[in-house]
């Protein structure tokens, strides 16, 4: 009896040792992603100017888009700005606001508005509508283009920014994590921790590395050079990716492009969130997409998940003391991790103790995600399911 019990005990601290050894490996071992510094050339920098064409591409974004135009009309910039709204489909006034934006800056002859074609198949809506706003850009011959999501406001250094950046660099595509909103109680939960998870997956300092396969980049606000953008194969070469901002940057490293991410402090996201069953609308999106459909990762990922935002906590609850000191150990650790990223967002350091909470959420949501796709409808978004 003796034993058996000396064997379970020893088969309790092998497990409670693992969450430590992987917040150990976290918090060392993935290129800081945790700590959100954001490593940019200041704007002031002296660099030639340059010819940007702004994309938007918008479905039904009447709320936010005048804002976003906006912004990008009033940019201190040395240089020529013209911005293309791509309207797919919209059945309220976004193409209406963007047009009285852009008068009420006195740049109506900066902004071009298209209405965009039926989606073809094998296309997202918003690779789609890129596309056509990259089309309509030719004319224009610019330097850079930037892709913006409809929600975005643009710092007025913004431009200048990814700009000095790109040059000073000598970037292919740069982008910004723009920052998001944390106004209500479910986004102070969840939306730091949907940064924290995007830059575990995809540290930012991997990604800059050529040396390295890793690749990511936020879709808000990309920068990208033209030439770049048609030696990776265009947008037509990731028609079909859902998750379509970190496939562009795969595909551009790929052809031998350098690619950078940064969180940004100063542009920030207009898009609200009111509940938490809407941000897990929005991870539901893309969640499967991510694990490229496959039941066995799901399991995997959902096993990794629990062993190590969950076993934690469910340490502290055994009777071992060494079992539950090991795990509070690891809980300080993860909680070490994510306090910068709550810091970011201006938040008590408490909400650092709410990640075991939070991966629980997530991995509720990336089963609804598995589960959405299976019936035919993954990565429903303005009405579209483009997942399937």
């Amino acid at each position: 009896m003796e034993l058996q019990w000396n064997q379970y005990r020893m088969t309790l601290y092998v497990v409670a040792t693992v969450p430590l050894i992987i917040w150990l490996y976290i918090l060392t071992g993935r290129g800081r992603f945790w700590w959100p510094a954001a490593e940019r050339v200041a704007a002031t920098q002296r660099v030639a100017p340059r010819d940007i064409v702004v994309v938007i591409p918008a479905r039904n974004e009447a709320a936010v888009i005048a804002t976003a135009v906006d912004s990008l009309m009033r940019q201190s910039f040395n240089g020529r700005i013209h911005v293309i709204v791509v309207d797919d489909g919209s059945t309220d006034n976004t193409a209406a606001a963007a047009r009285a934006a852009a008068e009420s800056a006195g740049a109506s002859d900066r902004l071009t508005l298209l209405r965009g074609t039926a989606l073809p198949g094998g296309w997202t809506g918003k690779l789609w509508a890129l596309s056509q706003g990259v089309s309509a850009s030719a004319k224009l011959r610019p330097d850079y283009l930037l892709f913006s999501d409809a929600d975005i406001h643009h710092a007025p250094d913004s431009v200048a920014s990814l700009v000095a950046e790109a040059d000073t660099r000598e970037l292919d595509l740069l982008s910004y994590m723009v920052k998001l909103s944390v106004a209500t109680l479910a986004e102070r939960l969840l939306i730091p921790a949907f940064v924290f998870f995007f830059f575990m997956l995809y540290p930012p300092r991997w990604a800059a590395d050529p040396k390295r396969s890793a690749a990511a980049a936020a879709g808000g606000c990309l920068l990208i050079r033209p030439p770049a953008l048609a030696r990776a194969g265009g947008l037509e070469g990731i028609r079909s990716n859902i998750i379509d901002d970190c496939a562009l940057a795969r595909a551009v490293k790929e052809s031998g492009g350098r690619i950078a991410l940064h969180l940004s402090e100063n542009n920030s996201s207009l898009r609200r969130y009111a509940s938490a069953g809407e941000i897990g609308a929005m991870i539901s999106r893309t969640a499967f997409a991510q694990l490229r459909h496959s039941y066995l990762v799901l399991a995997a990922t959902l096993v990794a998940l629990f062993m190590t935002y969950l076993l934690p906590v469910a340490l502290l609850v055994t009777p071992d003391r060494w079992a539950a000191a090991l795990g509070l150990l690891a809980l300080l650790l993860m909680s070490l991790c994510y306090l910068p990223m709550v810091r970011f967002y201006r938040l008590s350091p408490l909400w650092s103790l709410a990640l075991p909470l939070t991966a629980l959420f997530y991995m509720s949501a990336t089963v609804h995600s598995a589960l959405q796709y299976s019936r035919g409808t993954g990565g429903r978004w303005k009405g579209r399911v483009q997942d399937v």
